[in-house]
Parts: C-alpha cells; sequence; structure tokens
C-alpha cells in the first residue's frame, strides 16, 4: 500500500532543515547598515552557549538605541542601550512573565567601550534557560537567569537587524520611539556560537 504523508507545519517552519549560508560556522561579524536578515540565514542561538559583543563610541551627550536585535515581542532578543544604559533582553513571548531582562544600571561614559553578553544554556534538551552575563570593557556589569527559550524559531516574519529594530519591540520600552536607531558610533557586531544543548547542532 502506497505511504500516505502528513504534512507537518513544524517541519515547514524549521529553519534549520534547509539550506543555509551560517551552517557550520561558529563567528559571525555584522556592521550598521545590516537589516531585514531572515531568520534562516541568521546565527541561531537556540539551545546552546553563545555570546554577543558590540563595539561602540559613546558621544559626549550619551547615546542610546539598539544595538542588534532579532524577533520582536512574541520571541526574539536584543542587546540595546536604554537611557544610556547596556541591557540584553529576550523575550520568549509577548507575556510579561516571559519577559527577561539583564541590565546594566550604570550609563556609559564617552568613548569607547566593549559591551558583551554571554549566555551559559542550562541544556541538555530543547527550549532550557541558562544564566546571561553582561559586561562593559570586560568588567561584569551585571547577570540574570533567563528561565525560558524559544527551541524552534523566533517568528514567522520578524528579521535580524543591526543598529535599529525594523519590526516589532523585544520590550516595550521603546515601542514609541521605533525604529529605535542606535545614536553612537557602532564599529560591529560579532556573535560567537558555543556548545549545542541538543544532540545535533541546529
Amino acid at each position: 500500500m502506497p505511504v500516505t504523508r502528513r504534512p507537518s507545519f513544524v517541519a515547514r517552519t524549521d529553519v534549520s532543515i534547509r539550506p543555509s549560508l551560517t551552517r557550520g560556522r561558529n563567528t559571525f561579524t555584522y556592521y550598521p547598515g545590516t537589516i531585514r536578515v531572515p531568520e534562516g540565514t541568521a546565527p541561531s542561538i537556540r539551545n546552546r552557549d553563545f555570546a554577543v559583543m558590540a563595539e561602540v563610541d559613546i558621544p559626549d551627550a550619551g547615546a542610546e538605541g539598539v544595538l542588534v536585535t532579532q524577533g520582536g515581542r512574541f520571541g526574539g532578543w536584543g542587546l540595546l542601550l536604554m537611557d544610556g544604559k547596556p541591557e540584553f533582553d529576550y523575550a520568549f513571548s509577548n507575556q510579561e512573565r516571559h519577559k527577561y531582562r539583564v541590565a546594566s544600571k550604570e550609563k556609559l561614559a564617552a568613548g569607547k567601550h566593549t559591551i558583551r553578553f554571554d549566555f551559559k544554556y542550562a541544556g541538555p534538551g530543547m527550549g532550557k534557560g541558562g544564566t546571561g552575563t553582561l559586561t562593559v570593557d570586560g568588567k561584569q556589569v551585571a547577570q540574570a537567569r533567563i528561565e525560558r527559550t524559544v527551541p524552534t524559531r523566533f517568528s514567522l516574519d520578524e528579521t535580524f537587524d543591526i543598529a535599529e529594530d525594523t519590526g516589532t519591540p523585544v520590550v516595550e520600552d521603546y515601542v514609541d520611539r521605533m525604529p529605535f536607531e542606535f545614536t553612537g558610533d557602532l564599529k560591529k557586531v560579532v556573535i560567537e556560537l558555543g556548545k549545542s544543548g541538543v544532540a545535533s547542532s541546529d
């Protein structure tokens, strides 16, 4: 008898099983002007350790805005400066109890800085939480637990952006200032993928 195959929504939306320019790579460097990158072409930070680093130059008047973001309010993450203070935000969903923030209490002084966020995934398995650590110029400024992470896909239509947010905001704090372009000088963003928390790397 012929085998009847049922269509699978999960398989159709899983970008990890499609051809990808990012597969097999662990380090990615981006510059301002990189916007609207589809999820399947962006680095996959899901279910693994990862780090996001941004080199910035802050003017005397200070700066704020998005450094890098992926996804949006229904699932996504972003590294940004809010009121001059660096923070990493993660949205597991659009519910406030599923929003996580790792934020510095101090504004960045004028001049050059390296902002880095490191995430240690608490696998094995998919969609686990982990610990996020935020550093500025090599000094830890914040650390917090992210209890749940998106296991498969952040969004069907949101994208990956550098120095602005072209979709919905990861947190509502800047919803009235979209696309919340970075007002300082962003030199580059580097994303490093670490150990996978699942049997086969995505």
